[in-house]
């Protein structure tokens, strides 16, 4: 049997408008509660009750039937609400769906026994119209129920009419009700529920939940040191709560019984607390959950018949779990590394350690440690109800090699061999691995073409490491140009334009004639004919020795060939005037019979190939023109390409 509780504010803020008489005050426990059971589907006859309806076994009762049913649907062509569920929502528990016979008669008797003579009790029941708002016209009849409450002779103690119980537009389960008090020595009543209004078009009904329970003065319980109802508490602590009630006057002399209730079980009395004000022991080994008290009260004498005791609101107290603490990462790490404290299972923590270590994150930072680092790391974790756990850690600090190379940086010739030493550990790894003879060989061989930065990892047997670096720097072969070949007319001086780049330790010119100075990179020379001039500079530390040369032409006169044959054979291929080239401001123009220009030369090229746009020129004479832009005559004739 599903049984349900209700309280006070609830009743009066839902049931005011049905005009229910319920309880204001405490309410006991269910003495009755008649769920008519669950299961789904149909339900069987009524047992322990009587009525003058016979039982129906399908949905949809003819007058003057009933039947237990989980729902209903469609009934008289959808006159009649479809109910989805009893008053609970429970699509699988019953209620009892009753057509009203056509007179007015009683639908439901039942005998209540064992209550307490001379104390006051509430009836209630949930009640829904099923008749359609729009069903016979917006005129159907309407329930009238009466309940009374009998003694088992007929004598009246009490009654309650609903009045009549209007049509809503939706299926709607109001709950109604009133007090009594049973007289002196009777302690069984006869309950009966009367339909005053006739049958036909209407007055059709579903009922379920008849409870009644004991009504009494109001009693809220509290807790002594909050005055609230709620606590939340931590385990494995011992700790004393005192809970106490204030009870409105009504009882001439009350019997006080406080209860338990573990985790949602079933409330039981505990022995010994029968005063207002009570106190709850926890230990440190009572067991976390939910502990709920309530205060349960009834006249002197009668405390141990529970229908007698009317029944306090609960008092909460939720002994919480402390949180399960734990710290992760690696706590066994080399000297100079980062400590990672990282801890899980609160929502707050509190770490301490060595060396005067303290934080309040997660994760917690220790940066270039050392050995007064290592040792036992604490961390409280707290959660979100206060409740504490601490753990520790041990933190092993492991010392870390020293690394070290036999210098810092040096500098060497190109592709020249040197070796590179470390000290200080076990294992070493050099980075980058090139240019080198072994990547792991404490002094390897490296053999390198240009500057290069090597660090060597050195490991201890703990698998510590640490780091030490050489710059190795290759002197630059100097690179020398001793400038462009030149041409002179007649005896002149020249003028050489050398240019070094690079690390060189000394140059110099040499040549056949003497220099103005061999020591400068732009020296002069007189030449009467063709001279090569050799410009050579030496690399620093010895690294070698560089050469470049430069060929000075000298003519007597500028001589233009008049003749040529550029047919591949290797001999005359190309119309030259080396000459010109001592005149770097030249323009020299070659016309074809046409007057068309096929060669121009400027900037000293003077080379013609015989071709035009790619194509070979025809046989033929041509005509030259040549200004050297010095003030001296233009230079005109003809040349003859043969082929």
């Amino acid at each position: 049997m599903r049984t349900v509780y209700f309280c006070l504010i609830l009743f009066l803020f839902c049931f005011t408008n049905s005009n229910a008489q319920l309880c204001t005050g405490s309410l006991g426990d269910p003495i009755v509660n008649i769920t008519f059971g669950a299961g789904g589907g149909s339900g069987t006859a009524l047992g322990a009750a009587t009525t003058s309806y016979n039982f129906f076994g399908n949905d949809c009762p003819l007058d003057g039937n009933y039947t237990v049913r989980s729902n209903t649907s469609n009934c008289f062509s959808s006159t009649w609400h479809s109910v989805p569920a009893d008053h609970t929502g429970n699509a699988n528990g019953f209620f009892m769906l009753i057509n009203a016979s056509n007179q007015p008669s009683d639908f439901y008797v039942d005998t209540v026994r064992n209550l307490c003579s001379n104390s006051t009790y509430e009836f209630a029941a949930w009640i829904l119209n099923v008749l359609k708002a729009t069903s016979c016209g917006g005129n159907g009849n309407k329930p009238n129920i009466t309940f009374s409450i009998e003694k088992t002779d007929g004598t009246l103690i009490q009654s309650y009419n609903t009045n009549d119980i209007l049509m809503t537009a939706n299926p709607t389960w109001v709950q109604y009700g009133f007090f009594f008090t049973t007289p002196s020595g009777v302690s069984d009543v006869v309950l009966r529920m009367r339909n005053n209004a006739p049958g036909g078009c209407g007055n059709d009904l579903a009922l379920d939940d008849i409870t009644f329970r004991r009504c009494g003065p109001l009693v809220a319980p509290i807790i002594s040191s909050s005055n609230t109802s709620t606590a939340n508490i931590c385990e494995g602590i011992v700790q004393n709560i005192g809970i106490t009630a204030t009870v409105s006057s009504g009882f001439i002399s009350p019997e006080y019984q406080w209860q338990q209730s573990f985790n949602g079980n079933t409330f039981t009395d505990i022995a010994g607390a029968n005063a207002l004000n009570f106190t709850v022991n926890f230990l440190a080994t009572s067991p976390t959950g939910i502990y709920k008290y309530r205060l349960a009260i009834s006249e002197q004498g009668t405390s141990s018949v529970i229908t007698c005791r009317i029944i306090s609101d609960t008092i909460a107290i939720t002994l919480n779990p402390k949180p399960i603490v734990e710290i992760v990462g690696d706590t066994n790490i080399c000297a100079g590394q980062q400590l990672l404290l990282t801890a899980s299972g609160a929502t707050s923590y509190s770490w301490t350690g060595p060396n005067a270590f303290a934080s309040n994150m997660s994760p917690a930072l220790v940066s270039n440690t050392n050995i007064l680092n290592a040792g036992l790391y604490n961390v409280t974790g707290q959660n979100s109800f206060g409740c504490q756990s601490t753990v520790n850690k041990l933190v092993i600090i492991k010392p870390k090699p020293a690394a070290s190379v036999a210098f810092a940086d040096t500098t060497i010739c190109k592709n020249t061999p040197i070796n590179l030493l470390a000290s200080g550990g076990n294992t070493y790894n050099w980075f980058p691995p090139t240019n080198i003879s072994s990547a792991v060989a404490q002094s390897p061989t490296v053999i390198v073409p240009d500057d290069i930065l090597y660090n060597v990892e050195v490991s201890n047997l703990l698998g510590c490491k640490d780091t030490a670096s050489v710059q190795v720097n290759v002197v630059k072969i100097p690179v020398i140009d001793a400038g462009p070949d030149q041409v002179l007319i007649g005896n002149s001086t020249a003028q050489l334009n050398g240019i070094i780049t690079g690390n060189y330790s000394n140059y110099f010119w040499t040549s056949i004639v003497p220099l103005s100075n061999p020591n400068i990179l732009n020296p002069t020379a007189q030449i009467l004919t063709d001279t090569k001039f050799y410009l050579t500079a030496n690399a620093v530390r010895n690294c070698g020795t560089v050469i470049d040369s430069v060929l000075v032409s000298v003519f007597s006169n500028i001589y233009i060939p008049n003749v040529f044959t550029p047919n591949g054979d290797g001999k005359n291929d190309t119309w030259n005037i080396p000459a010109l080239k001592a005149y770097p401001n030249h323009e020299l123009k070659l016309y074809n019979r046409y007057g068309q220009i096929v060669f121009e030369s400027k900037n000293g090229i003077s080379n013609w190939d015989g071709k035009y746009k790619g194509q070979q020129q025809p046989a033929g004479t041509y005509i030259y023109i040549a200004d050297l832009k010095n003030g001296t005559p233009t230079f005109k004739g003809s040349m003859l390409l043969l082929l």
